[in-house]
């Protein structure tokens, strides 16, 4: 990290992504976010350019998908698992056979991710399902209403 980067304390964080500072320690306690590292007693916590990112990433993905926290943290884990098969696949010693392993890995990470989008989709698609049925029945009705008033004299 450059010594130039800006550093932002808590406060300011959770006002620059729409959050809380509560809920910013809350993700770090649970891991969706790097904890606190070492500090002189009494200072604050600062936060990189980085963490701010991963924080908007963390809040977009559970908005995104409505998954729980540990359903996020199960992505996320995979996700960083699967960059760090990105950056030995880059390097040009990899042996073929090494790289064929990284491959495999990786599957299984975006296997992992892939279940765990494809439940919410499944989920979100259901729930579109009973709302459209739901309103054909309310057209419906409303339809046979105007029917009736159609035909009941009018007084």
């Amino acid at each position: 990290m450059s010594t130039q980067e800006a550093r932002l304390r808590i406060g300011d964080v959770a006002k620059l992504v729409g959050t809380t500072p509560r809920t910013i320690r809350y993700y770090e306690e649970l891991g969706l976010l790097a904890g606190t590292p070492e500090r002189p007693s009494g200072g604050h916590r600062l936060y990189s350019d980085a963490e701010v990112e991963r924080l908007r990433e963390v809040i977009r993905l559970k908005e995104l998908l409505g998954v729980t926290l540990d359903e996020l943290k199960d992505l996320l884990t995979a996700e960083e698992a699967r960059a760090a098969v990105r950056a030995e696949l880059r390097r040009d010693d990899v042996h073929p056979e090494r790289r064929r392993e990284l491959l495999q890995e990786a599957l299984g990470h975006l296997d992992r991710q892939l279940e765990l989008v494809e439940h919410r989709a499944s989920e979100l698609s259901k729930l579109r399902r009973e709302l459209s049925s739901t309103r054909d029945t309310v057209l419906d009705r409303l339809q046979e209403m105007a029917s009736y008033s159609e035909m009941s004299p009018s007084s």
